[in-house]
């Protein structure tokens, strides 16, 4: 299976030797694009923002505490779409230890590793060691659990964790719960929770108020964005179910490797972009799979974008711009990524 899985990867790869684009110039532009984000939380309320140049004082305005989304470092990946995704991952931990205000944690979303072999979570960790921010909070990709169902991972960031890996914590009055939808995954397929975990999920989070804030996390998307490719959970509504009575929730996901949002109601739904490399818009391509971006669209494809979490009323709304850079009018021009906003019901 796992060969398998590896093929359908590589049979996605375009050969980009003879393509006339400046590698250089696409490692540069994945240097200050595909990164991360930086959430900070006031008032329970979460605002993101991409960690790029010219960030200054607007990163430090004041807010309860901040933590680092990154996601999908893919390190053993070494195809054209990114020879070097270990320098890439790199720049990311170099920007969040630039940052004015070291952040409380970081949260990697998945795809730690490509093939999940014991010496790319040896580089993985190496890299990490160097960020400012010491505690990080993990759950798992397909691609960590591709060798040996988890073992390994789990026996690397899963200590005192529940099932494949989940688990939940708090910090400052918010109440995050990773979760992990990866285990036993098809070709292919949408991810799933399971009974266990969702029952786990439903006793975890009785014991909070309804004004707690919640911040779910897991590698696969919790909302349905485009099945053909898997890219969806098949029991999200389920898990989602037991969070509608909180005032503020916030989910984050990977896999993907693009910005895209939706608000409905209460929930506020992010997937992060790659440190790795890009994938394809949905429905815009045969298949899922590392991406050949033309060297005048690399910015436009990766640039990520500020998101502010606002309350309006009884809903949120999603308030985004892209990310500008002074050298680029690809990036200036850019096209915001899909949100939607739903009005709450109740």
């Amino acid at each position: 299976m796992p060969d398998k899985k590896q093929d359908l990867i590589d049979q996605n790869l375009q050969d980009l030797n003879n393509d006339g684009v400046d590698r250089r110039g696409f490692l540069k532009c994945m240097a200050w694009a595909g990164t991360g984000l930086v959430w900070t939380l006031s008032g329970g309320i979460p605002v993101s923002r991409a960690f790029a140049k010219g960030h200054g004082k607007d990163a430090a305005k004041a807010g309860d505490f901040s933590f680092v989304q990154i996601s999908d470092s893919h390190i053993g990946f070494s195809k054209p779409a990114n020879p070097d995704v270990t320098a890439t991952l790199q720049t990311a931990i170099d920007k969040i230890n630039a940052m004015p205000h070291r952040p409380d944690f970081i949260i990697h979303t998945g795809d730690l590793s490509q093939l999940s072999k014991p010496s790319e979570f040896d580089t993985l960790d190496q890299a990490l060691k160097g960020a400012s921010a010491k505690q990080i909070y993990f759950v798992p990709g397909e691609h960590d659990m591709l060798t040996d169902n988890g073992e390994q991972y789990l026996q690397r960031y899963g200590k005192g964790t529940k099932g494949t890996g989940w688990y939940s914590f708090d910090h400052k009055g918010v109440h995050f719960v990773g979760l992990v939808n990866v285990a036993n995954l098809k070709a292919g397929g949408m991810g799933s929770l399971g009974h266990e975990q969702l029952e786990w999920l439903e006793d975890d989070l009785k014991g909070r108020t309804a004004s707690t804030p919640i911040v779910l996390f897991a590698h696969i998307p919790l909302w349905t964005i485009y099945p053909d490719w898997g890219w969806g959970t098949d029991d999200s509504e389920q898990a989602l179910s037991y969070v509608k009575r909180f005032g503020s929730v916030t989910v984050l996901n990977g896999h993907i490797h693009q910005i895209m949002q939706k608000v409905e109601g209460k929930v506020s739904f992010h997937t992060a972009m790659s440190t790795a490399f890009p994938q394809p818009a949905p429905g815009t391509a045969p298949s899922a799979g590392p991406m050949k971006v033309p060297a005048d669209q690399l910015q436009r494809v990766l640039g990520i974008t500020d998101v502010n979490y606002l309350v309006s009323g009884r809903s949120l709304a999603v308030v985004d711009s892209p990310l500008a850079d002074s050298g680029s009018s690809a990036a200036e021009n850019a096209p915001s990524p899909q949100v939607a906003v739903g009005s709450s019901r109740g």
